[in-house]
């Protein structure tokens, strides 16, 4: 490879991923506008991750969270989520995120009293997330030597905060999508074809790249087997992007994988 490749584990999160994050900035946000009054509920559609982070958000906080996701979300982050407290609102598992994203915009229309909606796709506070956290730290960690950035596409929140933090800085962003509408990489949107998330913008990389289900299972499990690295589906996927990049450019690379294996064990990834 011409590139040296760096990780950021984002699994050394106090709930386990990248999405605590955001999470956190959003309930923070809503709290300081004043919509987190007596008996308001957070209401959100996840994937899993940011359910659980705002599961474990609201725990701390002392708020109530309901979350709509789709029924195929692994077991262990139902789990979870239902541990630190969450309501879970189960949906077609055929819909994806988009059944999730549509069941809650409907609960929130209906309810508009009882629900803050924190629409994690379209809240400005999840990408500022990234920009004063995510990509300052990335940075730090790398002595202001990191040249690029790889990371999937999901929310979109995590590509665009790093890279209002670090293109400044010279750092070539690069956003990773699924290759198709069916894939099975969880947390991981194909843009084409899903609902688009609002603080999406294309513009914010410097490269787009595509990824394979396949590709990014079979390095899941070599991230586990020959370095010692328990990741998700997404974490395989993100950093076979960045062993592309690696392989046709130099410097420091540094991709996010978004969070541990564990979550993961009911599934046929670790079977």
């Amino acid at each position: 490879m011409r590139g040296e490749l760096w990780a950021k584990l984002e699994s050394a999160n106090p709930a386990g991923s990248v999405k605590d994050r955001a999470a956190l900035w959003m309930v923070v946000a809503a709290e300081e506008e004043g919509q987190l009054g007596a008996g308001a509920t957070i209401l959100d559609a996840t994937s899993g991750n940011t359910g659980v982070a705002l599961a474990m958000v609201g725990a701390v906080r002392g708020h109530r969270v309901e979350l709509c996701m789709p029924d195929k979300v692994s077991l262990e982050r139902k789990r979870i989520a239902r541990a630190y407290g969450a309501s879970l609102v189960l949906t077609d598992p055929l819909e994806g995120t988009d059944g999730a994203i549509r069941e809650a915009q409907r609960r929130a229309r209906e309810a508009p009293d009882h629900y803050v909606y924190v629409d994690q796709y379209g809240n400005p506070a999840n990408p500022l997330a990234h920009e004063l956290t995510t990509g300052p730290e990335i940075w730090r960690q790398t002595d202001g030597r990191a040249t690029h950035f790889v990371a999937g596409v999901g929310t979109s929140g995590t590509v665009v905060g790093v890279s209002r933090a670090l293109r400044p800085r010279g750092v070539r962003i690069v956003a990773v999508q699924p290759d198709d509408a069916l894939h099975g990489i969880e947390g991981w949107k194909h843009m084409a074809t899903a609902i688009r998330p609002a603080i999406w913008d294309e513009a914010v990389a410097d490269r787009h790249r595509v990824m394979g289900t396949e590709e990014a299972i079979a390095m899941t499990r070599r991230l586990a087997k020959e370095e010692g690295i328990f990741s998700g589906v997404s974490g395989g996927a993100a950093v076979a992007a960045a062993c592309a990049v690696a392989r046709e450019e130099a410097g420091r690379i540094v991709v996010l994988i978004a969070d541990g294996g564990e979550r993961y064990l009911s599934t046929p990834l670790w079977e």
